[in-house]
């Protein structure tokens, strides 16, 4: 079974999110974040790794200015089969949409765009802050 840790949660103001987050619910701040994408920062509740992201173009087609859940990921101890059933379910590979750098050694996708458009991850690694992460 897959397992939910990874949510992206789209904000305006990542400095303000990160002291609602961190106050109102104990979350630990793993790090800040600015790429060619989006900047903000990662946190964490032992499980789940969060991020708080202003997006820096509409990877969704909502507008720059969309707040609220962007994205999610998973992890699978068996990706591929995981990927087989996206694919087989509609699933539709969203590398091309946000037009990021060509895969390097993987011979998937890891990034789709599911049932309803939700876009979603599938990692056969834990991201940091999660339970099963152990680097």
């Amino acid at each position: 079974m897959s397992q939910l840790r990874h949510i992206v949660i789209a904000t305006q103001d990542p400095e303000k999110a990160l002291e609602f987050y961190t106050k109102a619910f104990g979350f630990k701040k793993l790090k800040y974040m600015d790429n060619e994408r989006a900047s903000g920062y990662f946190l964490t509740d032992d499980v789940l790794n969060i991020a708080l992201l202003k997006f820096k173009s509409d990877q969704l087609g909502k507008g720059i200015d969309y707040v609220g859940l962007h994205h999610f990921g998973v992890y699978t101890e068996d990706p591929d089969g995981c990927v087989e059933a996206v694919q087989a379910l509609g699933g539709k590979p969203y590398i091309d949409e946000m037009e990021l750098a060509p895969l390097t050694d993987r011979k998937r996708p890891d990034k789709f765009r599911g049932f309803e458009g939700m876009v979603f991850d599938v990692s056969e690694e834990p991201w940091p802050g999660n339970a099963d992460y152990h680097k």
